[in-house]
């Protein structure tokens, strides 16, 4: 699979644009401020329908302007697949696959898989755990549509039974039955996702080490993710039960899967604490490559890899070791941002494959 063409009008700080792309290998490069990380993220939106970098889809408009358009034209498996998302003020955004307007626009992820390493994936180590659970969720979503299904269901009852524990408050009464009706619910799909994600990261974690292994070229550290949540060695029903009157309290679930976070350890510490700098971009790395390896696997389809700064991320050395993996057919097509086009040709130059430059 990959990206044949793209068109922007009035997406972030483009009024309008065109690009051809190389099957292989396309670099943006220019300063910073230049829109090099607009084209990567409008190239992402059509793959989620959604932006990487800012989820306030209104934002993502021009300022000058009142709507959006991203067109990308793709080949997948000999066929084309002609993708728009838009958006205007005042109005839900659209996205249409060859003409045709989802009902759902949940039913379009996993279509075009994509995986985006960028400096912002810092906040997985940084950040609490609903960065971590999104990006688990990402993954698993690609790749599982009853999975995605589940989470969204589970999410509508989260938002309702939050909603019902204020009420409780605010009226000063309690209904146990009704509270029941949605723990029943919760149960049974917060079994069914952390089932899931148990299994998950078990295939999912000897791919990521291995990546580690190779980026950092250093056999001797020992990483690991492990998964906590209220689930684990737990009966659902009675986590429930047992938060019942700390909920009321709380006025808010403070149990379940929507409370599952990963931990990131390095040599048995976390990485967020004892992890040096180098470290930390080497086990982010790692993590996105196991999620493109992933992908792969379970989609059948080679996704796109979108490297944006990516030399803010690694040295030169372990960026011509990255790209490199290019010409054992391990990757598809690439898209990298960068600030220096010498820097970036030079490296792509030793790759035996086809590229364009655009410079913005």
């Amino acid at each position: 699979m990959h990206l044949k063409s793209l068109s922007l009008i009035n997406y972030k700080s483009f009024e309008s644009a065109d690009f051809e792309m190389d099957e292989k290998i396309n670099c943006f490069v220019g300063k910073n401020g230049k829109g090099k990380t607009n084209v990567l993220d409008a190239i992402y939106h059509l793959s989620f329908a959604k932006s990487n970098f800012n989820p306030v889809t209104l934002q993502n408009i021009n300022h000058e302007a009142d709507f959006f358009v991203i067109n990308g034209k793709f080949e997948k498996a000999e066929k084309e697949e002609n993708v728009v998302v838009s958006a205007k003020r005042g109005n839900k955004r659209i996205v249409k696959r060859n003409g045709k307007i989802y009902d759902k626009i949940s039913d379009h992820i996993g279509l075009l898989p994509l995986v985006i390493i960028s400096p912002a994936d810092r906040d997985l180590i940084i950040e609490g755990s609903e960065t971590r659970r999104k990006f688990l969720d990402g993954v698993i979503s690609l790749e599982n549509s009853s999975y995605l299904t589940s989470l969204i269901h589970y999410n509508k009852l989260l938002q309702q039974r939050n909603a019902l524990l204020k009420y409780f408050a605010a009226n000063r009464k309690f209904d146990s039955d009704a509270l029941t009706v949605y723990d029943e619910q919760m149960v049974r799909l917060g079994t069914f996702i952390h089932r899931i994600r148990v299994e998950f990261l078990e295939s999912f974690t000897p791919i990521f080490k291995d990546f580690y292994t190779q980026i950092s070229r250093s056999a001797e550290e020992t990483v690991a993710i492990e998964y906590k949540s209220d689930f684990n060695d737990a009966d659902p029903t009675q986590v429930f039960n047992a938060a019942q009157q700390k909920d009321l309290q709380l006025q808010y679930t403070s149990a379940g899967t929507h409370k599952d976070d990963l931990i990131f350890t390095l040599d048995g510490h976390p990485v967020k604490k004892y992890g040096s700098q180098g470290q930390q971009k080497s086990f982010l790395t790692a993590l996105k490559l196991a999620q493109f390896e992933f992908i792969k696997s379970k989609s059948g389809t080679v996704p796109i890899l979108l490297l944006d700064d990516i030399f803010d991320k690694l040295d030169e050395d372990r960026v011509s070791q990255l790209i490199g993996m290019v010409n054992n057919e391990q990757f598809g097509q690439l898209f990298i941002s960068d600030t220096h086009r010498d820097r970036t040709e030079a490296v792509i130059k030793n790759v035996n494959q086809s590229y364009k430059m655009f410079e913005l």
